[in-house]
């Protein structure tokens, strides 16, 4: 049954969270009376949520968990499942207890090819690299695979996921790659041309999914809401000046985002565009026939 939390009674060892970033704070502190003294909480979420929840049930409490297949809340009751994606689950410190054993065990019941990880942070980590692409495509109305297949934005995609990848690299995260995204191949050391292959295997990843465009491309577009920009890519951007590494490329999506969900920008091709001619976007290029 689905419950308001107000009307929730009990206690309980094990609770996923499935909430978007930005109400990770307020989840979390209203699940927190009903979680046992020696029960978890799972991040089924994108972004850093884990740091959030165990800040407030404490680290003990909290279990790491990475997703990337796609799907749409459709209505009460209905979801769209759109393809099936990496499913990892790990505890925060790598550790192989028990408790993340049934977990995982649990998910595998949903993807039978779920991982249990040591290096949780390392997927969540490359899946920011990612989503700095995905809110880049939904600032126009093309489909995700559309978007990342556009050779004219192509060197724009390649520095908005080396930005996310340098603040990884500032904070000794041993990033992992998952479903056609290597956030290795956008490294400032990475070989000529593995860029464009990841990016190439993503719109093959991406073809094969009913969801056509993302959720945040939802958000902004159907919903007419907030979307977690400041949760996942604005983690980035702070983190980054902790670790003195510069987002200037990150900081202007943020803004465009912002002034579309404020309705003061439409969504389009020209706000790629605008980022690539900002001179924000170093030059990525890579010899003749290198994609795949």
């Amino acid at each position: 049954a689905a419950l308001q939390a107000k009307e929730i009674t009990g206690a309980f060892p094990l609770v996923f969270l499935c909430v978007k970033a930005h109400h990770t704070q307020a989840a979390t502190r209203q699940l927190a009376p009903h979680l046992t003294l020696d029960g978890a909480v799972v991040s089924v979420q994108n972004g850093l949520c884990e740091l959030e929840i165990a800040e407030i049930v404490g680290r003990e409490r909290t279990i790491g968990a990475f997703v990337n297949f796609g799907a749409d809340y459709l209505g009460p009751g209905v979801i769209h499942r759109g393809n099936r994606g990496s499913v990892v689950v790990g505890e925060l410190d790598g550790g192989r207890t028990p408790r993340v054993k049934e977990v995982f065990r649990l998910l595998r019941m949903f993807e039978p090819d779920a991982v249990l990880t040591d290096n949780v942070f390392g997927y969540l980590w490359a899946k920011l690299a990612y989503a700095a692409l995905l809110f880049a495509t939904a600032l126009t109305d093309a489909s995700i695979a559309d978007a990342l297949e556009a050779r004219d934005h192509r060197s724009l995609m390649k520095a908005l996921a080396r930005e996310v990848v340098d603040v990884a690299a500032a904070r000794d995260v041993r990033l992992e790659g998952f479903d056609g995204f290597d956030p290795h191949a956008f490294s400032s050391g990475a070989s000529p041309g593995a860029a464009s292959g990841s990016l190439d295997d993503l719109v093959v990843f991406n073809r094969g999914s009913a969801k056509t465009h993302s959720g945040i491309w939802r958000d902004l577009a159907v919903r007419k809401r907030q979307t977690e920009v400041d949760a996942h890519l604005g983690a980035v951007v702070r983190t980054g000046r902790e670790s003195g590494v510069p987002t200037p490329l990150l900081e202007a999506l943020i803004r465009q985002i912002h002034e579309i969900e404020a309705g003061e920008r439409e969504q389009g091709w020209e706000n790629l565009g605008e980022l690539a001619a900002s001179g924000l976007a170093p030059r990525i290029t890579e010899p003749r026939g290198s994609s795949r």
